[in-house]
C-alpha cells in the first residue's frame, strides 16, 4: 500500500481512510494486507478466529459500492461525492476485529471459556452493528481471558495472546488480542470493552492509546448510572487521531466538513484543532497513591516512575499547570477506605447469582471458580454494604478531582508478566497480583469518569510505559486532544 515501512503491515487508520476513498487502494487490497499480517504473525495469538472468506467477500462488496458512487464522477462533483460517502461511512473498507465477548453475526462467540458451548449469533451486538454500519470489516474475533475477567489474555481454548513488544510477555487484558493486533500492525485500531481497565491495561502493555469513556457515554453501552454498571466500550489505536476516528463512530457523532481533508466527527475536530492551535492551560493534579493501599503493598517499578515524570514534563512543557501529589492527597487518603475488599465484592457480585450446573463450573479456570465460590458464599448484606459504600464514593466522582481539570496517575506498576505467570499462582494470589499490576485502573470504572492511557516512556528492553489521564464527566474529546498534543513532540 506504500505508506507503511513494512508492506505486510497496515498504515494508520487515517491514511487507509484517505487512500481508499481517493481510489489509491481497494478494500480487497487493504483486507488482503491485514489478513496476510494476521497469518504471518499468528504466533502472537491475537485472533482466536479468523474468517478470511467473509472479510474478502465484504471487501469486494465495498469496492463495488465505492466504484458505483465515485468512478463515473470527476472534478468537484467527484470531490463532493467522496466527502459525502466518507461522511456516511467513515470506516469504509477499514479492517477491524471484535474481542470474543462481543457477538458478530456468523462468527463464533466463546466468551473465552471451555465451560460453555460456543454460539454463532445471527445478528451483531449493537456496538458491532454500529461499527460495521460505518463500513468497517471484521477479520475475526480477538483473544480474551475467560469471561473477560482477568487482566491477561489467556484461556483454555486457544493459544494465549502475546505482547508484540516482547512475545514472552502478556499484552494485558481483557482486550489483549485486540491490542496485540493493533500493536503488531494487523489492524489499524480495535474497539474494546473496559470494566476494570480492559482497554487501558492492554494499551499500556503494548504502547498504544486506549480510551475508556465515562459511564453511559456511548449509546450502545448499558445506560444504568450506578457502580454495578462498570463496563464501557472504547477505542484502542496507535495514535490519538485514529482513536478519535473510532470513538466518533462508536459515539454516534455526525461527520461534518472539517478544516482539512475528509469529514470529521467531534473528537476528530478536537484533536485536529489541538494539534494546530494547542490547548488552553489545564490544571493537572497527580497522585501515586493507589486505592488498593494499604491493604495491598503497591510498588512502582522505576520505569513506571520515569513514565510518570516524562508525562508530567510533557504536560508542563505544553503550558499546563502541574501540582504534586501532596496537593492531591493532603493529610487524608485520596481514595475511600476498604476499596480493595469492596471492589472485589462488586467485581464478583454477579457471579454469585449464577445458577450453573456443577460440571460447567468445574470446567472453568481456577480463578473463575474462586470468584464464583466466594461470591456465592458471601452474605447478601455484606455485598450490599460494599456496593453502597462504592456508590457513595462514585456520587462525588467529579468533586474528587477538586480544582483539577485532569488527574494523572501511573498506569501499570510493573512490566507485563510472562505468559503463564498469573495462572501459575493460587487463585487468591492471582487476583491480588492483578491488582498490584494495575493499581489505578478499576477505580476509574467505579467513579464512572473517562480516562485515557498515553505512552510516555520506552525502557532499555523496548517495553512501553504509560500514564493515565482521568478527566471530568464528558471530557472524552478533550482527553483525546490532550493525548495528541503530548505525543506530538
Amino acid at each position: 500500500m506504500g505508506h507503511s515501512a513494512d508492506p505486510a503491515l497496515l498504515p494508520s487508520a487515517a491514511q487507509i481512510r484517505s487512500d481508499f476513498i481517493a481510489g489509491e487502494v481497494s478494500a480487497v487490497e487493504i483486507i488482503t494486507t491485514a489478513l496476510t499480517s494476521a497469518a504471518t504473525q499468528s504466533a502472537l495469538g491475537a485472533f482466536i478466529h479468523v474468517d478470511a472468506e467473509y472479510a474478502l467477500r465484504r471487501a469486494e462488496e465495498i469496492d463495488l459500492v465505492r466504484a458505483a458512487v465515485l468512478d463515473a464522477r470527476s472534478g468537484s462533483s467527484r470531490t463532493a461525492a467522496m466527502a459525502e460517502l466518507s461522511g456516511r461511512a467513515p470506516l469504509l473498507g477499514m479492517p477491524t476485529g471484535f474481542k470474543d465477548l462481543v457477538h458478530v453475526a456468523g462468527m463464533p462467540t466463546t466468551m473465552g471459556t471451555a465451560a460453555l458451548p460456543t454460539t454463532i449469533p445471527g445478528r451483531d451486538d449493537p456496538l458491532a452493528r454500529r461499527v460495521h454500519s460505518a463500513g468497517a470489516i471484521s477479520l475475526g474475533k480477538t483473544q480474551v481471558p475467560e469471561f473477560g475477567l482477568p487482566c491477561y489474555s489467556e484461556n483454555e481454548l486457544a493459544a494465549p495472546a502475546r505482547n508484540p513488544l516482547a512475545p514472552e510477555r502478556t499484552p494485558g487484558g481483557s482486550t489483549g488480542g485486540g491490542a496485540a493486533a493493533v500493536a503488531s500492525g494487523m489492524l489499524p485500531m480495535a474497539p474494546g470493552n473496559d470494566g476494570g481497565g480492559s482497554v487501558r491495561i492492554p494499551a499500556a502493555a503494548c504502547g498504544l492509546i486506549g480510551l475508556k469513556p465515562g459511564r453511559a457515554r456511548l449509546p450502545d453501552d448499558r445506560q444504568q448510572t450506578g457502580v454495578q454498571n462498570l463496563a464501557v466500550s472504547g477505542p484502542i489505536a496507535e495514535s490519538a487521531e485514529d482513536a478519535a476516528l473510532l470513538f466518533d463512530v462508536m459515539a454516534g457523532h455526525r461527520f461534518e466538513a472539517g478544516a482539512s481533508g475528509l469529514p470529521a466527527g467531534r473528537a476528530m475536530h478536537a484533536v485536529d484543532q489541538a494539534l494546530r492551535r494547542g490547548l488552553a492551560p489545564l490544571r493537572i493534579g497527580v497522585t501515586t497513591e493507589s486505592p488498593f493501599s494499604p491493604e495491598l503493598d503497591i510498588v512502582l517499578q522505576e520505569p513506571a516512575v520515569e513514565a510518570l515524570e516524562q508525562g508530567l514534563r510533557a504536560l508542563a512543557g505544553l503550558g499546563h499547570v502541574v501540582q504534586g501529589s501532596s496537593h492531591c492527597t493532603g493529610a487524608d487518603s485520596f481514595w475511600p477506605a476498604r476499596y480493595h475488599q469492596n471492589f472485589q465484592t462488586l467485581w464478583t457480585s454477579r457471579l454469585g447469582q449464577l445458577d450453573l450446573p456443577a460440571d460447567q463450573v468445574a470446567a472453568m479456570t481456577p480463578l473463575t471458580r474462586y470468584f464464583i465460590e466466594h461470591a456465592a458464599a458471601r452474605p447478601a448484606d455484606q455485598t450490599q454494604k460494599a456496593i453502597a459504600a462504592l456508590e457513595d464514593f462514585a456520587v462525588h466522582a467529579d468533586a474528587l478531582l477538586g480544582p483539577w481539570d485532569i488527574l494523572v496517575t501511573p498506569m501499570l506498576a510493573y512490566a507485563p508478566p510472562k505468559i503463564g505467570w498469573f495462572t501459575g499462582l493460587t487463585p487468591e494470589e492471582n487476583y491480588r497480583e492483578q491488582c498490584r499490576f494495575t493499581p489505578f485502573s478499576s477505580v476509574v470504572n467505579v467513579m464512572g469518569l473517562p480516562a485515557i492511557n498515553v505512552p510516555t516512556h520506552t525502557d532499555a528492553e523496548g517495553l512501553s510505559w504509560s500514564v493515565q489521564l482521568i478527566g471530568r464527566s464528558g471530557s472524552e474529546e478533550h482527553l483525546l486532544a490532550l493525548a495528541a498534543t503530548m505525543l506530538q513532540g
